[in-house]
């Protein structure tokens, strides 16, 4: 999903529209792999600290420790981070902006940190994991459009920039919400594990409301931007009342009642459909 993110912004957003941009076909090939490659570290020691709470919420998807060894399974996280923040320090002094190599190093140390620490916390983990999600977007327009903002192109790059910063903030809302979603369906595993996450903070019940009325936030973000900005393009206000909002409808209403394990996969599941969705929207550019 993360590859296929930021090759849309750079192909069916900022290449066809004629922005002047950083990187060519290797350079952003060689982004998505430094991207991908921090991001699979970051699943990899997420799955070594959460074996115990994983053998019971979900046995049947457990790695390590049953697939492979945790000494291998740790050997992988060092060697996906040291490609991914290699090609990161070699990205950055391309573009000539050397201190773009510090988001890479932040974004590792914050994956372990989280993985090791913040998860366990009310919220925080949710909140960080939600923006390096977003940060995973936002890197592109960082790499592509900073690089050349000019004095006579400034406002039209920033445009652009905006533009990707909005999908950043969709993704983040997108991902706060099936996070929530995520830790009231592992509650059990969660709750033996000691992790002080947001149902086992407040029950079960209660962080269902919280789920259910953080859901009308991104529902009537979308609806407003379709509303007052997509109104003059009917494929786009087609396809965001479809693929998007209309999701986004069901999900609020899954969730006013939602009790069971099943439910709560099923939002989760739904969201990444959504995610999936408001991504491939960027096609609609090429319209």
């Amino acid at each position: 999903m993360i590859a296929i993110t930021q090759l849309l912004i750079k192909y069916a957003l900022l290449e066809p529209l004629g922005i002047k941009t950083s990187l060519d076909a290797l350079s952003i090939t060689l982004l998505i792999l430094a991207t991908i490659c921090i991001a699979a570290a970051g699943n990899i020691i997420n799955d070594i600290y959460d074996v115990e709470t994983d053998n019971i919420n979900k046995p049947e998807k457990l790695i390590v420790g049953k697939s492979i060894s945790e000494k291998t399974a740790f050997n992988l996280f060092i060697a996906f981070n040291v490609i991914g923040v290699g090609i990161g320090f070699y990205v950055s002094n391309l573009v000539g902006k050397s201190a773009f190599f510090s988001l890479f190093v932040i974004i590792s140390g914050l994956l372990y940190v989280y993985a090791s620490y913040l998860k366990r916390t009310l919220l925080i983990g949710n909140i960080v994991i939600s923006i390096l999600v977003a940060l995973s977007i936002l890197i592109v327009g960082i790499f592509e459009l900073l690089p050349e903002i000019t004095p006579e192109n400034r406002q039209f790059q920033l445009t652009f920039f905006k533009t990707i910063f909005d999908y950043a903030v969709f993704a983040f809302m997108i991902n706060f919400l099936r996070e929530i979603a995520k830790d009231l369906e592992d509650i059990d595993g969660d709750y033996k594990a000691g992790m002080n996450t947001l149902p086992i903070a407040i029950g079960r019940t209660r962080a269902t409301n919280v789920l259910f009325g953080l859901s009308f936030i991104p529902l009537f973000s979308i609806s407003y931007y379709v509303i007052n900005s997509l109104y003059k393009n009917p494929i786009a206000v087609g396809y965001f009342l479809l693929c998007i909002v209309g999701p986004l409808l069901y999900i609020t209403i899954k969730s006013f009642n939602a009790e069971t394990k099943k439910t709560y996969h099923h939002i989760s599941s739904m969201l990444k459909i959504v995610m999936v969705s408001g991504m491939l929207s960027l096609l609609i550019y090429l319209f």
